[in-house]
């Protein structure tokens, strides 16, 4: 039992030392307009999220913490859903379809390496200023990862399995729905995980241009007006919301792939 216990303790002394350095560089003279001190960030992370907004406050981002990482949840949470629904059974059919892998797969290998920040101007032509611009980038960032994964997952799929599939009788259909997907789930779900990293890059990123709201639009706005305290505890938030986001994966996973836990076991 001490075990998980020591190794959770050792988790921590990265960070304590890198927050340890980051306290004493941040509190020398002349260093808070740049890198704020770590007590000073939390400070303006404490007002940002509990913060009374009020109409006399100089501080605009009093209390408007919430509301901000709802938009971008919301934002990651649609495009992200939209990305799965097309890129899993996109992956599926080019993995295990000659056809499909012929006439798809080549415009997907060519698109995959156009980075984020590349479709931002084509988003805003198409979509404007306004919430569908942003949701188009979380599903381009999310689609690519999570289409190539299970792509992979579907042409690595046991041939005696399949061979013993079509023997007991099974039709394509069944082949696919009750072999190849289960099968393919592992790498499913590292392109999910890997898929909703990229996710939360792409809202910051369109929120920096596409949209009036948002932590990433609050992350633009407080650089401009140079609150580095208030851009920093978005960083972290930022960083937050990702974390949380992979651990509901993770556990997700745990849930659909208990029989291979069990097997490992």
């Amino acid at each position: 039992m001490k075990k998980p216990q020591n190794l959770s303790l050792l988790s921590l002394i990265i960070p304590a030392i890198v927050i340890a350095v980051w306290q004493v560089i941040g509190s020398r003279p002349g260093m808070q307009a740049m890198l704020p001190s770590p007590t000073l960030v939390l400070d303006a992370w404490y007002d940002w999220i509990f913060g009374k907004p009020g109409a006399m406050s100089l501080n605009p981002y009093l209390g408007t913490w919430w509301s901000n990482v709802e938009y971008s949840g919301v934002r990651v949470i649609q495009g992200f859903a939209l990305a799965m629904v097309v890129g899993i059974p996109l992956g599926l059919m080019i993995g295990w379809n000659r056809l499909v892998a012929t006439m798809a797969d080549p415009m997907v290998q060519v698109l995959r390496p156009i980075p984020i920040t590349a479709w931002l101007p084509f988003s805003i032509a198409v979509f404007g200023i306004r919430d569908l611009g942003s949701i188009s980038l979380i599903f381009v960032g999310g689609f690519f990862a999570i289409v190539v994964n299970t792509t992979q997952g579907a042409r690595d799929v046991d041939k005696n399995l399949m061979r013993a599939a079509r023997m007991m009788g099974a039709s394509s259909w069944t082949l696919l729905r009750r072999v190849v997907l289960p099968a393919a789930l592992p790498n499913i779900f590292t392109g999910i995980r890997i898929g909703m990293g990229i996710a939360w890059t792409a809202v910051v990123a369109a929120e920096m241009v596409a949209v009036k709201s948002g932590l990433g639009y609050v992350l633009w706005d407080a650089y401009y007006v140079g609150r580095m305290d208030i851009v920093l505890a978005d960083m972290a938030s930022i960083g937050m919301m990702g974390y949380l986001s992979d651990r509901l994966i993770v556990l997700t996973e745990r849930r659909m792939l208990r029989w291979r836990l069990l097997q490992n076991h």
